[in-house]
């Protein structure tokens, strides 16, 4: 199904985002992306531009700092005040410590960006769909968000508080054609991994080791499966995993050596 109108995407540099931008751009919708490594979202919409001749906007928004996110929804052009999807892509997770031996700052940045970034941008943008009686917010989830594991209590804590966040405000806006979903990721490879293990590339390739993960263009289509359902219809929450996971820390390895 075709898509037409405005779609925001944070988070939209790398993995998920950058992967649910180039989805949506080939559905026929047109684009404000936002991300703190602005050159990627350049390079991005050129090549959106030249393969789909997708519109695009571009922010360089950090979701953690409220008074940015507020004035630049609050002073986009009129031609693109009027958003009809909202994906809260942005979101991290640092370390896998055990929580008497985590990292304080870590701690500041998963709930800032995962928790507190979402809030900022959704309070932003809804009020504008609740006065034109439609739209749709999709959050980024995760299976973290349906189990706990050693060493992600933080982590774990955020994303079940976007579970929470989903869950209330989808009944908050019952009644005003808003719709709310969440879309819950199991192991997708991406930057995530390297970012939480501090840049380590090869630690990070390990998580994915002799399995077969989830793509980042997997999530990104089922996110656009979501939004182009009726608007009688809403997909309140899907968990997505790999064949090879069963559960946040049960995980097939066909390809190891016996």
């Amino acid at each position: 199904m075709k898509l037409s109108g405005t779609v925001l995407i944070t988070g939209a540099s790398a993995g998920i985002g950058q992967a649910c931008a180039r989805a949506f751009a080939a559905a026929g919708a047109r684009l404000i992306l936002t991300a703190r490594r602005f050159e990627r979202i350049e390079r991005l919409a050129a090549e959106l531009r030249e393969e789909h001749g997708t519109e695009c906007h571009l922010l360089e928004l950090d979701v953690r700092d409220r008074e940015s996110v507020f004035a630049a929804v609050g002073g986009l052009p009129a031609e693109w005040a009027e958003i009809g999807v909202l994906v809260n892509n942005a979101g991290l997770g640092r370390g896998v410590d055990k929580l008497h031996a985590g990292d304080p700052d870590g701690w500041d940045e998963m709930v800032d960006t995962n928790v507190k970034g979402l809030l900022y941008v959704s309070r932003a943008v809804t009020p504008g769909m609740v006065q034109r009686g439609r739209g749709h917010v999709i959050n980024l989830g995760s299976v973290a968000g349906h189990e706990v594991y050693p060493g992600g209590a933080v982590y774990c804590a955020t994303k079940h508080a976007v579970g929470a966040i989903t869950k209330g405000m989808r009944m908050d806006l019952l009644g005003t054609g808003v719709r709310v979903s969440t879309v819950d990721p199991g192991m997708v490879e991406t930057e995530f991994s390297v970012v939480r293990f501090g840049g380590d590339a090869e630690r990070a390739a390990n998580v994915y080791r002799d399995m077969t993960p989830l793509t980042a263009a997997d999530i990104a289509d089922t996110v656009v499966w979501v939004a182009t359902r009726p608007p009688h219809v809403n997909i309140d929450e899907i968990i997505i995993k790999p064949t090879d996971q069963a559960s946040a820390t049960l995980v097939h390895r066909p390809g190891a050596k016996a």
